[in-house]
């Protein structure tokens, strides 16, 4: 009956667990796929790059071993800098986690190239830092390190300049993924002279916070980071500071997190996505946005334009930064930077060039004959009527293309203001919209149509009146699983629509929105340009489709607006005379790759906490039965929303009083812990991020996704054994006890002072795995040890069936009896080791937490083992000791010891308090989680002594 009710509570913790598994695999995929395709263009070179290693100081060399500084070349140019006599301006570019210093190549061979273009002989210095490709993304022990060292590196590149008559005064920094963080991190070092750096552009940095704190030492970091830009915003206020992220397909950085936490209204600081780029359009992952060429084309760009002509070195003032920045990352008006805005433009009077617009819209191609065209719309006319007018033309020169005109003649314009600051570029044409609110000091429009080189174009302007174009959407609820529709048509002959997702506002919403549009005639049109916005972020998602066609569009925000004032905005930039259908529906996987993209935090700490109550529920079971269960069994039982997530509600609906919050306070207990914030240019207080209401109803499925992982972890686990013990089996002689694989008192005390002066003198986590290996061991003799018994045990049957069918003599009957009456063997011995395998079963899958969190270090540490034999500072230090000590003392533990303890029934209440603790004190700070287990593994150990 027993066996019976296992097995049914195996095959529905097996469906429940199958189910988790499905709901993390669908999300996983869709947030390692669900994107589109890389079109990225690649970098190339025409000539072998080389990296000359530029000489430091004595005492910097010796400081940092590991770290270098080079410039970088390639053919003539390579040659001609081999003396470092250098000319141009300084660039340095800092690799990021695991980032190699070679990732200069592409940024540097463009440079080089365009330089060769160009007159007037600017050119660029592109220096690159090796940092030893260290994972300081896991590892924060470093990032101090790494930020000395790039101010003596800055220090060296200016060096190189003395022998100018004006040598630079400063050096532009481009950082990718933590090189961003760590180039910002310059300005907390007490000697650093602020003027060395005024432009910091960085690619996929998450400035906002890490994206997982393994160790105490990246949340310092990233504290002191933050107190600088933020309390001294005042006396930074001249640093100009560019932000892009990846957008979709970067899925290690997610672009929330490359938003610069500032100051509201910093004029000096711009974070945007790569897909709202002008000229770029493509998201890119997490390594691509290093050589993506759209990508580097417009940094390189910008670069060329913020060099001052007389210095031929980077200009220092601020305003004039931000505009380039602004033409090349915003709004790209396509024409050339530098013009007087409200020139005066003079055109030509020929009578046949101009001609008057009376109809609402104009739709002109030019002829392949050169020509000279000018159309004249009157806006006396259209006032009352209309409230903007729009133009867009498919000829993308660097010109400007539409005037206000100011005085007339007959049917021409004699003098005009240029208004074609305000264009944005779009992949397939250029788009104006002009408020006529703005046009009191103007008679007409005029829009040029000149193709003066042959080139064919088409131009396509019409009144608006933005009220009737401008329509409301809501969006199907997120819980609808796409079973609901919301779908708009959209039959107005206009070229431009706008229409506003209403309630579409929230990172964990995602949707399916799909255009379909109909032409009722047949010819050809420029192409449809839908661009998904979010108004309080610069995170544009374009889709250019052809006409007719359906288009599926992505519908999901990389950042939240809290507030519920607005909403995201579709804009529909259509062709004339044509039908659209939008179509909105909620797409459930893409939902579950939003929540894993943004809370995936919590599912290792959920994880924990299911192995938590596992072990806590094998405590149970031996207290009450002095027996272990089956770890399947316990660890499926591992789920408790409804005393974990009640007692976290319960404890968030308390801290929202004032007295509580005062209580909580004075106790000196640490704040809860919350995820890093969504919404976008968060200033962040001291140590305090703010709290988002969103994660805390999901958090029941982030409880199964973490349970499943356990769940399915152990089994493997599991199977892991089973198979290294079969292999193992052959170099070890059977065993029929209990005790195999244990240590006697002596040899523990010794290994456990081995390990810790091991631990102490190198690496905290080199001690901690070897603890391991060892309570593995002792796993895996257990497990060859159940084997033998079963195969030993199985014998007996077989030769008493045989006997009582009269096919074994009296001789082997006569064995047979006695070993019944004085059994060497016997079931109970079995069931011993199966209880004792279980028991350690589960304790080596918590054990695997610990090692899986101080990973990262132990690799550091590897890495940089010619150079250093002791990791410092080692995160490890504050638990290395007690881990070691507990290891080593549950090797001896068995089920037959820890139901004669008496500290047995304390030890296993203590699970379910520490599992609520650890949720909410361990989502932020990953590593509190070995704190929990030790403060249930600790009295377990106790209990196999007492």
């Amino acid at each position: 009956m027993c066996g019976s009710r296992n097995r049914t509570m195996k095959l529905a913790a097996g469906v429940l667990y199958g189910f988790a598994l499905g709901l993390l695999v669908v999300g996983l995929r869709e947030l390692l796929t669900g994107f589109e395709e890389n079109r990225c263009s690649m970098t190339y070179m025409f000539e072998y790059p080389e990296y000359r290693r530029v000489a430091l100081p004595r005492r910097v060399a010796r400081q940092y071993p590991a770290y270098g500084l080079y410039l970088y070349g390639e053919g003539l140019y390579a040659q001609e800098t081999r003396a470092l006599k250098l000319t141009g301006a300084p660039v340095l570019f800092l690799p990021g986690n695991a980032g190699s210093y070679k990732q200069a190549r592409s940024l540097g061979s463009v440079a080089l190239r365009k330089a060769g273009n160009m007159e007037g002989g600017v050119h660029f210095n592109v220096f690159t830092v090796d940092f030893n490709e260290e994972l300081v993304a896991l590892y924060g022990g470093s990032l101090r390190r790494q930020t000395h060292f790039l101010h003596e590196s800055i220090k060296a590149v200016l060096r190189l300049y003395k022998h100018l008559k004006t040598p630079p005064q400063s050096v532009v920094l481009v950082g990718h993924s933590m090189g961003g963080v760590v180039a910002r991190a310059l300005y907390t070092l007490p000697r650093f002279n602020t003027s060395l750096v005024n432009l910091i552009i960085t690619q996929a940095s998450p400035h906002l916070a890490p994206v997982l704190v393994l160790d105490p030492y990246l949340l310092e970091f990233y504290s002191a980071v933050r107190e600088k830009w933020v309390n001294n915003a005042h006396k930074l206020v001249n640093i100009t500071v560019l932000s892009v992220g990846g957008g979709y397909r970067d899925y290690q950085v997610r672009s929330g997190l490359t938003s610069l936490p500032c100051l509201h209204g910093d004029p000096n600081k711009l974070s945007l996505v790569a897909t709202a780029v002008p000229r770029t359009w493509v998201s890119t992952d997490h390594l691509s946005i290093v050589w993506c060429k759209e990508l580097v084309l417009a940094t390189v760009r910008a670069f060329f334009d913020l060099v001052d002509p007389e210095t031929r070195q980077f200009t220092e003032n601020p305003e004039k930064k931000m505009l380039v920045l602004n033409h090349h990352f915003i709004r790209h008006p396509v024409r050339t930077l530098g013009d007087t805005p409200d020139a005066a433009a003079f055109m030509l009077d020929l009578s046949d060039a101009w001609s008057e617009v009376n109809t609402l819209r104009l739709a002109f191609s030019t002829p392949k004959e050169a020509q000279v065209k000018y159309f004249l719309f009157a806006l006396s006319s259209r006032r009352k009527a209309y409230s903007h007018f729009y133009c867009r033309s498919d000829n993308l020169e660097m010109s400007s293309w539409v005037y206000g005109c100011r005085q007339r003649s007959g049917s021409s314009c004699l003098q005009a203001m240029d208004l074609s600051m305000g264009t944005e570029l779009l992949p397939p044409y250029k788009v104006l919209v002009l408020s006529l609110s703005d046009l009191s000091s103007v008679s007409h429009l005029v829009v040029s149509a000149s193709n003066l080189n042959g080139r064919q174009f088409t131009v396509e302007c019409e009144w608006q009146r933005q009220e009737s174009q401008t329509f409301s959407l809501p969006v199907p609820h997120v819980l609808s699983s796409g079973l609901t529709v919301s779908d708009f048509t959209i039959n107005s002959s206009g070229l431009l629509h706008t229409i506003r997702l209403q309630h579409f506002h929230q990172v964990y919403q995602a949707f399916r929105i799909s255009v379909a549009s109909q032409c009722k005639a047949h010819r050809d049109r420029l192409p449809s340009v839908f661009v998904l916005r979010a108004p309080w972020f610069r995170e544009d998602s374009l889709t250019t489709v052809t006409v007719p066609s359906v288009a599926e569009i992505s519908g999901m925000l990389h950042t939240s607006r809290p507030d519920n004032t607005s909403c995201a905005l579709l804009l529909l930039h259509t062709a004339p005379n044509c039908q659209y259908k939008v179509s909105v529906r909620t797409s459930l996987p893409r939902v579950l790759g939003q929540i894993l993209r943004f809370c995936f935090q919590t599912v290792p700490v959920y994880t924990a906490v299911t192995l938590l109550l596992a072990c806590g529920g094998q405590m149970s079971s031996i207290l009450k039965t002095r027996r272990a269960a089956d770890m399947s069994l316990v660890v499926g039982a591992g789920l408790q929303p409804h005393k974990v997530n009640l007692f976290v509600y319960i404890l968030h609906f308390l801290l929202g009083c004032g007295w509580f919050q005062e209580v909580w306070s004075r106790l000196g207990v640490p704040p809860m812990d919350v995820l890093p914030p969504t919404t976008p240019d968060v200033t962040l207080s001291e140590g305090v991020a703010p709290a988002e209401q969103w994660p805390l109803p999901l958090s029941p499925l982030l409880y199964v996704l973490g349970a499943g992982v356990a769940f399915w972890g152990t089994a493997l686990l599991r199977l892991v054994t089973r198979l290294v013990s079969l292999i193992l089996a052959p170099l070890h002689r059977p065993s029929i006890t209990r005790d195999c694989g244990t240590l006697r008192r002596r040899t523990q005390l010794a290994v456990t002072l081995c390990l810790t002066v091991v631990g102490w003198t190198s690496c905290g986590a080199l001690s901690i795995s070897a603890a391991f290996l060892l309570h593995l061991y002792r796993v895996l003799r257990l497990q060859m040890t159940e084997r033998s018994l079963s195969h030993m045990l199985n014998l007996s049957p077989a030769k008493r069936r045989q006997a009582e069918n009269g096919a074994v003599d009296s001789q082997s009957s006569g064995a047979s009896k006695e070993r019944n009456s004085a059994p060497l063997l016997s079931e109970s011995a079995l069931q011993e080791v199966r209880d004792d395998l279980e028991l350690h079963l589960c304790l080596s899958a918590l054990f695997t937490l610990p090692l899986t969190l101080i990973a990262p270090s132990l690799i550091h540490w590897i890495r940089n083992l010619r150079y250093a034999t002791q990791l410092d500072p080692d995160p490890c230090w504050p638990h290395m000791v007690p881990v070691i000590v507990v290891y080593l003392l549950l090797i001896n533990g068995n089920t037959s010891q820890l139901s004669n303890s008496k500290l047995l029934p304390l030890t296993s209440r203590l699970p379910l308090p520490l599992a609520v603790a650890a949720v909410t004190f361990c989502p932020l700070h990953l590593y509190r989680v070995t704190y929990f287990l030790l403060a249930v593994l600790v009295p377990l150990s106790m209990c196999c002594l007492l």
